[in-house]
């Protein structure tokens, strides 16, 4: 299977009140998300390159007089002019057999009589043979000619698709270096950092591995501080992408991730717009349970999602850091009314986000002082929406989108 197209991400939003918004200069991400940003839009743009050379091999050997369907038609029309030649020798014969029955002299015996009447008689039938064997012919030389025209069709469609794939795939690669480029210039790196911390971990349980469109099914996300320090806030991440099964339509509007705390049963939306509350503090060794909810529309086809989960941390004494990278749990979506049967739980992607070494984070990247979780909401980061709108295949033959966010909050 060639190597899949990206889907391209929209900006963030922020449409908090104009009193709430905050300090834009707090909304920075930090270098090392940029750099991760740029990372995947690079290995996406690898992938669309990949994809677009595939496709148009595809249609090269489509077009090829040896490929099975040019061949097929080539002899299905063979097959008919043959068949059209039989039939022109059978009409003949039906003429020369009419003649003779005509100009049969008068002292032309009962026998030659009769003789020239059975010559006309077969020779008719065999007219009438010849006339069925050659309409069959020509309908499975329209038949073969059309399949072969509509290989042809679709792999040029194909290549086309790839065609614009790739180029979206530059301007996400080129938008991700630019950002990346300009935070550097900023000095974006001076200060005190933020670290990565791999034991703040993320965890998805009870995520089925196969969903069917039109259900809903629920799940847990658990956060646990593996560390021996508290960490005063911390901001749990998910974030869910979807393809068809061929991987070139995204069906992010058909799938809907949903999260509710531990001491509410209300439903609140995760996307780019609406994030989790922080947990606020998360001590030394302790966990904490999210309760998750992923939604498929029943008009969704079959294809392929992954659900992705990481975690940030801030302290109040301005340290900060988080999961170096994002853990991916890839599922499959069936198609409204399917019986999958009994299904494993998903599992965290063996193939691991191509990301560049992970760098400390900036000083830009910390929150301004205040509570997330009395909020409910986080700020946009207009630069690393544009840098992320990048994609990445993470398996099973689908492109998924990549975007670590980066929350702030109010004063």
């Amino acid at each position: 299977m060639p190597a899949l197209l990206l889907s391209v991400s929209p900006a963030f939003a922020d449409d908090k009140p104009a009193a709430q918004t905050q300090d834009k200069t707090q909304d920075k991400p930090s270098i090392a998300e940029l750099e991760k940003a740029a990372a995947a839009a690079k290995a996406a743009y690898d992938d669309a390159v990949k994809a677009e050379s595939a496709a148009k091999a595809a249609l090269e050997a489509a077009q090829s007089d040896t490929s099975p369907l040019a061949v097929a038609a080539k002899t299905a029309k063979t097959a008919a002019a043959e068949a059209a030649a039989a039939k022109g020798d059978a009409d003949q014969a039906v003429i020369d057999a009419q003649a003779a029955v005509d100009t049969l002299p008068e002292t032309a015996t009962e026998e030659e009589k009769a003789a020239a009447a059975t010559e006309l008689t077969e020779a008719k039938t065999a007219a009438e043979t010849a006339k069925e064997t050659k309409a069959a012919a020509d309908a499975a030389a329209v038949e073969a000619v059309d399949a072969w025209d509509d290989e042809l069709v679709a792999a040029a469609r194909k290549l086309g698709q790839a065609q614009k794939a790739t180029k979206e795939a530059l301007a996400d690669k080129t938008a991700a270096d630019e950002a990346l480029a300009k935070a550097k210039e900023e000095g974006g790196e001076d200060g005190e950092d933020c670290v990565p911390e791999a034991r703040l971990t993320t965890v998805v349980t009870g995520l089925p591995s196969t969903v069917v469109a039109g259900t809903k099914v629920d799940f847990k996300l658990r956060v646990t501080n593996g560390t021996d320090k508290t960490m005063d806030k911390v901001l749990p991440f998910a974030y869910v992408h979807a393809t068809d099964r061929s991987g070139l339509k995204s069906t992010d509007d058909l799938v809907h991730l949903q999260w509710s705390s531990a001491s509410s049963s209300k439903w609140k939306t995760v996307d780019n717009k609406h994030y989790m509350d922080a947990i606020s503090p998360l001590k030394a060794g302790a966990h904490a349970d999210i309760k998750m909810r992923l939604k498929v529309d029943a008009s969704a086809p079959a294809g392929n999602g992954v659900t992705f989960v990481a975690g940030d941390y801030f302290n109040d004494n301005g340290t900060c850091g988080g999961n170096p990278d994002l853990e991916g749990y890839e599922f499959l979506i069936a198609a409204a009314g399917s019986r999958p049967g009994k299904v494993d739980d998903a599992k965290p992607s063996t193939t691991k986000p191509n990301t560049s070494d992970v760098k400390t984070q900036s000083s830009a990247s910390r929150p301004v002082s205040g509570s997330l979780a009395a909020t409910g909401s986080s700020s946009a980061m207009p630069q690393l929406a544009l840098a992320s709108g990048a994609a990445m295949a993470i398996g099973g033959g689908a492109v998924f989108l990549v975007r670590r966010r980066k929350a702030g909050t109010r004063a």
